[in-house]
């Protein structure tokens, strides 16, 4: 694990991943440290492989989507879907919503309360609303 993730990030790393029931391996640990040591933002996998690999993180593309989907199944992610072909991924799991830079492809939270959803259509029987996500898309004037 390179010094600067080791140092700084693994004991709250692997803090964190045991309460979410995850095993702290070697690359969740990387990984963990990059996401959660900066405070909240957004990456999408290819951004933060390519942090993991200017850190000198020996992880795959492919390691990268499964942790980054594991993380999100065990509540320690929010993933944001603004297109069909890319997912966002927040550290921030927090009640809030989004604007979306359409020219910079960059995501920006909006509090929870500044935003009100009203008319939210009942469930189906059986069914609870987990949440409502929304994203504003933003272009430059």
């Amino acid at each position: 694990m390179p010094k600067r993730i080791r140092d700084k990030q693994a004991p709250d790393a692997s803090d964190r991943l045991r309460a979410a029931g995850l095993r702290p391996t070697r690359q969740r640990l990387e990984l963990a440290g990059l996401l959660f040591g900066m405070g909240d933002r957004h990456l999408t996998a290819e951004g933060l492989h390519a942090e993991a690999r200017a850190a000198g993180c020996k992880v795959s593309l492919a390691t990268v989507y499964n942790t980054l989907h594991q993380f999100t199944g065990a509540g320690l992610l929010r993933q944001v879907m603004v297109d069909a072909s890319r997912s966002h991924f927040d550290t921030n799991t927090g009640s809030h919503q989004h604007f979306y830079c359409e020219d910079e492809g960059r995501l920006i939270d909006i509090p929870g309360e500044a935003v009100a959803v009203s008319g939210v259509p009942k469930p189906p029987q059986g069914m609870a609303v987990d949440r409502v996500d929304v994203v504003i898309r933003l272009r430059r004037a």
